[in-house]
């Protein structure tokens, strides 16, 4: 109340004027219009002019231009800068003074357009940084919206790093360069990378300038391929080559490490001007030979896994980074050229004996075949001369057959070892590669490790029997089967072959015998230990004709009378020189009968 007591009327309010409306006092009503528009800012129509930020929300931002109302802009048209807040100062267009509600309609993203061009173009004549919203993605990179045009990022432009997820950009707002412009086109391309290379390459020679050899780090794991890891070590990238990742054997990086994982790495060398860094893994841990138990030693056993494979022999890893080479040499006691793989592969666990082992070199040789008794410690008690054996083919020469009895044990069959009775001009003929063969041993050689064997051996020589039947001067029935420059090959009873030259080939009519004839021939020579038979058919009618002369003997009845007087003299000749049958004598039939069980 006390208040209210010390209020005064105004003196010279005009309560006349009050009454009819007019509260102005002295000045007129024109004259405050007038007043009140010379305070507010003159605009036209598709003007841009600057205004400020008085209000906003998440829907729309009221800027104050100055003009008699306030305009309302979406807020959509800020996306791209995140930062906007009251009080900032923003250009806008004015689309109208006022709509049909009394409404000042402004655009912030008109008022952009409106400049675009020729401030991008300023920002790339000055080399300036400017603000660009990430709109969307497209192919080779991003879509970005920089003063309302349309620019596109380069996927390598956006950082110096490889980017594996390009979404995670979108909708982002980020500082830009703007490094090409197309002007006929209107293409624009800006890059984010080119901000930060500069400073990189700045932090790379301080980071570089105080590395040294042996330095440990931590790095992130950055980027693996199939030859090494790629490190980040806060600005600068460092290389783990495969072979230093660990000591043992790695057939990916993969198998080590994953993408953006922390480790410890250790510096092994470095070149200022390229600013390649080499790093290691591996070597921040004790190399597994030295941890290798010293107690080891050459012809102890050890266990182990195959890790690589050549013809030559196998690596097998018995620690990690600890290997061992198994020639192949060492996998078998057989002197068989033989690959590696037959007897192992990647993968499998094995064991075997330590040959070599030489600590400073780091090198060890294994070998399994001495896990086995070697065969030829006792080879004249298991294979004794005179002994018998079934043997496998396993190659062949010109002058015989390589077999092996059992594995380690190899063995010669000569060619002239195979059989009593066959001409045979190469083992192939007579048998094959992987058949079985029954031998017998003829000679031991421990020292070369190998055996001497027959096959012949197996059976009685024949020869001793053929020296009774084909006598010299006894006739036989035989067959051409080969004709050569020198004569032909003529079959015999009971397997045997002859040979015959070519003047012992003509017959009384005077032609050629041909092949696959058949006619008697005269044993002229018997060689039992060449096993050689000399036939002739000619001698047989050449014989006949001398006697004729020698007897001089016209007829035919006198003829006949002399030989069979002859015959009567000589009885021994006789039985010789008659055409042998099989039924004739006990001893061919017997023959026959054993000859033929043979075949």
């Amino acid at each position: 109340m006390e208040n209210l007591k010390n209020i005064q009327p105004v003196e010279d309010f005009n309560w006349d004027a009050y009454e009819q409306g007019e509260s102005y006092g002295e000045v007129s009503k024109d004259d405050l219009v007038k007043t009140y528009d010379e305070t507010l800012n003159k605009i036209n129509d598709r003007d841009v002019v600057m205004g400020k930020v008085t209000s906003m929300n998440k829907r729309e931002v009221v800027v104050n231009i100055g003009f008699k109302s306030d305009g309302v802009v979406p807020m959509s048209e800020f996306r791209y800068n995140p930062d906007l807040k009251i009080g900032d100062e923003v250009e806008v267009y004015i689309e109208s003074q006022e709509d049909k509600k009394g409404q000042l309609l402004l655009s912030h993203k008109k008022a952009r357009a409106t400049r675009s061009w020729d401030r991008v173009n300023e920002a790339f004549e000055k080399d300036e940084i400017v603000k660009g919203f990430i709109k969307c993605r497209t192919k080779g990179g991003m879509i970005v919206d920089v003063f309302g045009i349309e620019a596109f990022l380069p996927g390598s432009q956006i950082d110096v790093k490889p980017i594996r997820d390009y979404d995670v950009f979108v909708g982002k707002t980020m500082e830009f360069k703007i490094v090409k412009i197309n002007q006929d086109f209107k293409n624009v391309v800006v890059s984010h990378k080119a901000l930060i290379e500069a400073e990189l390459e700045q932090q790379k020679k301080d980071i570089i300038s105080k590395l040294e050899k042996g330095q440990v780090l931590e790095g992130t794991v950055k980027n693996i391929t199939s030859y090494g890891v790629f490190i980040d070590l806060g600005g600068v990238d460092g290389l783990i080559h495969i072979t230093d990742l660990s000591w043992g054997r790695v057939s990916h990086p993969e198998e080590i490490v994953q993408l953006d994982e922390k480790i410890n790495v250790v510096i092994l060398d470095f070149d200022d001007e390229k600013k390649r860094i080499a790093l290691g893994l591996k070597q921040l841990t004790p190399h597994p030979w030295d941890a290798l138990d010293a107690e080891l030693k050459v012809g102890d056993k050890v266990k182990g896994k195959v890790v690589v494979m050549a013809d030559y022999g196998a690596f097998i890893e018995i620690a990690a980074g600890v290997e061992g080479l198994i020639h192949v040499s060492e996998m078998s006691w057989t002197q068989h050229l033989r690959s590696a793989q037959d007897f192992m592969k990647v993968g499998d666990e094995i064991e075997a004996v330590i040959l070599t082992l030489d600590r400073d070199e780091r090198k060890m040789s294994l070998g399994i075949k001495q896990l086995k008794a070697d065969p030829w410690e006792d080879i004249e008690s298991r294979f004794p001369v005179g002994s018998k054996h079934t043997a496998k083919v396993r190659n062949f020469t010109n002058f015989g057959v390589f077999v092996e009895i059992e594995e380690g044990v190899d063995g010669l069959i000569h060619i002239s070892d195979l059989s009593w009775t066959k001409k045979i001009k190469h083992p192939s003929e007579f048998t094959q590669i992987g058949a079985d063969i029954e031998v017998q041993v003829l000679e031991i050689d421990k020292e070369n490790r190998r055996l001497s064997l027959g096959h012949k051996q197996l059976e009685e020589n024949p020869w001793d029997v053929f020296e009774t039947i084909f006598t010299v001067g006894s006739i036989h029935e035989g067959t051409i089967i080969e004709l050569l420059d020198k004569g032909a090959v003529i079959s015999l009873p009971y397997g045997v072959e002859g040979f015959a030259t070519p003047k012992h080939l003509v017959k009384e009519d005077g032609s050629q015998a041909v092949v696959e004839e058949k006619m008697e021939f005269k044993v002229i020579e018997f060689n039992k230990e060449a096993k050689r038979i000399i036939l002739s058919h000619s001698r047989i009618h050449e014989d006949e004709q001398k006697q004729a002369k020698k007897d001089a003997v016209p007829t035919a009845e006198k003829k006949t009378t002399k030989r069979s007087k002859k015959s009567e003299e000589e009885p021994a000749l006789t039985s010789s020189v008659e055409k042998t049958t099989l039924g004739d004598i006990e001893e061919l039939a017997a023959l026959k009968e054993k000859l033929s069980g043979k075949e």
